[in-house]
């Protein structure tokens, strides 16, 4: 069964070609990744060099990728759920599902993540919180402020798809 066509709206028409860009831009982050773990496995089996920040790296880049990535699913409607049950629905009933999946899941959990996310990043900003590794990357307050970024994005991703939805339940439909 094909996606669910959505009416465009003033909202949606802003926001998504956004997310759209930051998505496509984020996806070179997995190349950049993919040539740290080849660099990475190159010095520690060809040279016995590990590097820690070469380890520290993998892991910003994966989060970075995965938190950039969020908004850019769930705008194109390519995020993961129950498809088997999901496609046997009717258009309709799909998108009564995914207004509430979007109120009572999606956006609470954005609130409360940027709300406690606020001071998790804050305090490792104020207290120019490192990598407790030797040889470490500084400035762990850049890959923590990623949670606020990446659920920023999130909630208006589910912001602009909210508005889509309601405009196919309440007004587009007749």
């Amino acid at each position: 069964m094909a996606q669910l066509e959505l009416p465009d709206t003033a909202f949606s028409r802003v926001v998504d070609p956004i997310l759209v860009r930051i998505g496509n831009a984020a996806s070179w982050i997995w190349v950049v990744l993919l040539a740290v773990i080849v660099c990475n496995v190159l010095l520690r089996y060809a040279f016995a060099q590990g590097r820690i920040e070469f380890e520290e790296i993998q892991w910003h880049l994966y989060s970075a990728g995965f938190m950039l990535g969020l908004s850019y699913a769930l705008q194109a409607d390519a995020h993961v759920r129950v498809d088997v049950l999901h496609e046997r629905f009717a258009p309709v009933t799909r998108a009564w599902i995914d207004l509430y999946g979007l109120i009572l899941c999606v956006l609470p959990f954005v609130a409360l993540m940027l709300i406690y996310g606020a001071p998790f990043v804050a305090d490792s900003f104020a207290t120019g919180e490192v990598s407790s590794s030797p040889g470490g990357l500084p400035y762990r307050w850049a890959i923590k402020s990623m949670l606020l970024v990446g659920f920023g994005l999130l909630g208006l991703a589910a912001l602009s798809r909210l508005t889509r939805i309601w405009k196919y339940l309440f007004w587009a439909r007749g």
